[in-house]
């Protein structure tokens, strides 16, 4: 071979490199392909399957959080009977409330044979912690606890409610309509006509009164001059 093509051989082996090396580098970055974090998944089992487990707390996007957050997490059940999830507790925030789409609490979350859950999904059930202190971009230790599977802990990952998971951080809880403080007067209801009288529906007014008088003895009231 002359030293030519000898050349222009090892100069296309050289480009191929590059391209393969910049193809590899677009398809690591998860914002290139615009896809979703890689987060924990761990199995329990031979028929659960948790998948993408974080916990979000609220709108910052770096540093320390400390208030509420929910866990999120796909919950997959290949099993032959339902899976019954008991509770979720989060290093540093105690155990979850877990909650129905409705808002109404749930002692335990079951998950039907061959079917799925998405914790904190659009009318899917929510596990919401009170208050966390969590380090946002962080991880956290998340145990999950089922029935008859036993237990299982993850390093969960700790995102705001931005971006991807926009939507999956707390909701404010309705605050309760103040009452008025002790001592306070209520309104007075407005005085009746007759001290003690009660209406009764359907009844007719009798007497003076009733023909338009301007008193109730009949008598007209003498004109001030």
């Amino acid at each position: 071979m002359s030293r030519s093509l000898r050349r222009g051989s090892l100069a296309a082996i050289a480009a191929i490199a590059i391209a393969s090396l910049s193809a590899c580098a677009a398809g690591n970055n998860a914002e290139t392909l615009e896809v979703k974090p890689d987060n924990t998944s761990v199995t329990l089992g031979t028929d659960l399957r948790l998948n993408n487990i974080v916990v979000v707390t609220g709108d910052e996007t770096s540093g320390e959080h400390t208030g509420p957050a929910n866990v999120t997490v796909n919950i997959s059940n290949t099993g032959a009977e339902p899976a019954r999830l008991e509770s979720i507790s989060v290093e540093g925030g105690g155990t979850a409330t877990l909650t129905d789409p409705s808002g109404a609490p749930l002692k335990e979350l079951i998950i039907k044979p061959g079917d799925a859950v998405l914790l904190g999904g659009p009318g899917q059930p929510t596990a919401r912690l009170a208050s966390a202190t969590l380090q946002v971009g962080g991880f956290v230790p998340t145990t999950f606890a089922f029935e008859k599977a036993g237990q299982v802990q993850a390093e969960a990952a700790v995102y705001a409610n931005f971006g991807y998971y926009k939507g999956f951080g707390p909701t404010p809880t309705p605050s309760a309509p103040a009452s008025p403080a002790a001592g306070t007067a209520s309104p007075a209801a407005a005085p009746s006509p007759t001290a003690g009288a009660t209406a009764t529906a359907g009844a007719k007014p009798t007497g003076p009164a009733a023909s338009g008088s301007p008193t109730a003895s009949g008598s007209p009231i003498a004109a001030a001059h």
